[in-house]
Formats: structure tokens, sequence, C-alpha cells
């Protein structure tokens, strides 16, 4: 609890009221909130847990093959490979959609629950695997200039081809396994894009990343001179 309240604080004065707060992730043996059928992407109902309303998501109510997929409840459907290509051209041929999963070397989850909890209504990280922000422009700007202050890898931030879902759940989950320090953007998928606002993408950090992050981030950037003037702008202190 005390971890969390520091970082909230923390996230708070290097950003400002105006943006909203993190969402954890992970998968549990108890559900957070009552379970219901999602929309067909999952992306427009983990958004609305910024509201401060929890969710919960299990196999029987996700309603989407690549969302079973990508979140583990279910192994890849058939049909998957065919559908991102010659329906959504989203790669050239099924083979590169067969190999793209394989390479994500996705297990099933055990546990038969995936709950999001907005950050200031959590009490411990147990069982998290993310921290999840939906951020504009310049709040990508602070989260990647703190999670490049202690990592110089060519991979502490990363784009990659994925879903919404994917961007968000997956990719947490295989740097956890390999206690990774990688950070990803996501949303740039154009199926999910019309469910979040137009001005933001996400920012992930892998559970394993944040333990490290959160003790470099007041001597990070964000708490110096020039992403003051940022913060500002996002608070409409400044002119846009």
């Amino acid at each position: 609890m005390l971890m969390i309240q520091m970082f909230l604080q923390r996230y708070r004065d290097a950003f400002g009221d105006a943006v909203p707060l993190p969402v954890a992730f992970g998968y549990s043996h108890t559900a957070v909130a009552e379970r219901r059928k999602t929309p067909r992407c999952m992306v427009g109902v983990i958004r609305q847990v910024c509201d401060g309303e929890p969710l919960t998501l299990s196999a029987d109510h996700v309603s989407c093959g690549g969302g079973s997929l990508y979140t583990a409840f279910a192994p890849m459907q058939e049909r998957i490979p065919g559908f991102v290509s010659e329906t959504e051209h989203y790669k050239q041929t099924p083979e590169q959609v067969r190999e793209y999963i394989r390479k994500l070397d996705i297990r099933l989850t055990e546990k038969p629950f995936l709950n999001f909890v907005r950050m200031d209504q959590l009490a411990v990280l147990d069982e998290v695997e993310g921290i999840l922000f939906f951020a504009t422009p310049d709040m990508l700007s602070g989260l990647c200039a703190w999670a490049f202050y202690d990592n110089d890898a060519d991979d502490a931030v990363c784009t990659r081809f994925a879903s919404g879902c994917c961007s968000i759940v997956t990719f947490a989950v295989q740097e956890n396994r390999k206690n990774g320090r990688s950070c990803f953007i996501g949303m740039l998928d154009p199926s999910a894009r019309p469910l979040v606002p137009a001005s933001e993408l996400t920012f992930v950090i892998p559970i394993c990343r944040f333990r490290e992050m959160v003790q470099t981030m007041e001597q990070s950037a964000l708490f110096r001179k020039a992403y003051s003037a940022v913060k500002k702008r996002i608070n409409g202190e400044i002119g846009k």
C-alpha cells in the first residue's frame, strides 16, 4: 500500500491533476467486479476503468477471438490468421500471422480472472502484471523520459505490431516471464482506435520493471525544468 500511495503522489506531482490515473491489471482466482459480456473489442471497457469502475474479464465473457487469445484465456482460433491478413489486411499473409503468434509464445492462464483496477483503489501489487497509462503525446514524453533514465537498451521503450489488447496484456506478461526491462507503447491498432480518445495511446510498464522505475522517478526528467513546462501545458496553465 505504501509503494502505491508514494507512486500516486509522485505521479500527481509530475503530471498534475488533468491526467487519468493509471490502471493495474493482472490474473487472479478472485474477481474484483461482476463479470459481464464485453463488447466485441474489450479496449473500450478497459478505458472506462480510468473512471473508477473495476473490470473483471474471464474466458466466458470475452467476445473477441483475438481478445481471448491475447488475454491467454483460449488458444488461437483457426480463423484468426486469415481474418487478420485477408479481411483486416494487417499482415500480408496468414502465414505471417501464424508465425507472429507462435513467437508470442502465449501460455494459457491457470487463473480464471483478469482484473483491471484503477491504482488509487488498489491495496497491494500482488498478482499485478502491469501498470497501464492512457497517455497523450505530452504524457508519453514524460513516461518515456522516465523509462529511458536508467536504461540505455534499444528496447527500453518498444512499439510493436499488436492488437490493442495484445499491446496492453500480452507484452507485459511476456516481459515479466523473463524479468525484462522494456516498456510498451500501444493502441496503434486501427480496429481499436475508435474506442479511446483520439489524442491517447497506451503506455504499459510490466510490474517487474515498474518496481525498478518507482525508485528512480524523482531523479528522472519528470521533476526537472524541461518537463515542468510540459506539465503546465497538460494542465492548461500555458497555451496548447
